[in-house]
């Protein structure tokens, strides 16, 4: 069975409206907190703009229910695909409450060497870390 990360979601009151529900865009914040996690804990180095690194290019979200204030959130994320220079990374954004989906998260990233401004090939060895992360 493959491996999945899972993110303690820490919702800021800042982060709901009058009525308590979780702005969009402040989801996708949860997504980030869960992809630097899985970052840190399969590469076993937080991701920065050093030499080897990662960068977005694509991202897509889709929004089943409403998040609250007083939700039990979590994010888990795994890996969907890993390529020559990149990999897709899926999360779901859960509600321990009842164990439901809130909202699910596709994302590719590269490998991106911030001194040369460019991409390059994925290392071997993080490609074997990503690839036990597969679902």
């Amino acid at each position: 069975m493959s491996k999945v990360v899972e993110s303690k979601i820490q919702i800021r009151f800042a982060d709901a409206d009058c009525l308590n529900h979780i702005n969009n865009v402040n989801l996708q914040h949860y997504f980030d907190i869960g992809k630097m996690d899985f970052y840190e804990k399969v590469l076993g180095k937080p991701i920065g703009p050093g030499c080897d690194s990662l960068i977005l290019v694509s991202i897509h979200s889709n929004f089943y229910r409403q998040s609250r204030l007083t939700s039990n959130l979590v994010v888990r994320t795994w890996v969907e695909k890993v390529g020559n220079t990149s990999i897709t990374v899926f999360q779901h954004l859960v509600d321990l409450a009842d164990g439901g989906v809130n909202a699910d998260c596709r994302s590719v990233v590269v490998g991106y060497d911030f001194e040369k401004q460019a991409k390059f090939q994925l290392p071997d060895d993080w490609r074997c870390k990503f690839q036990e992360y597969i679902q």
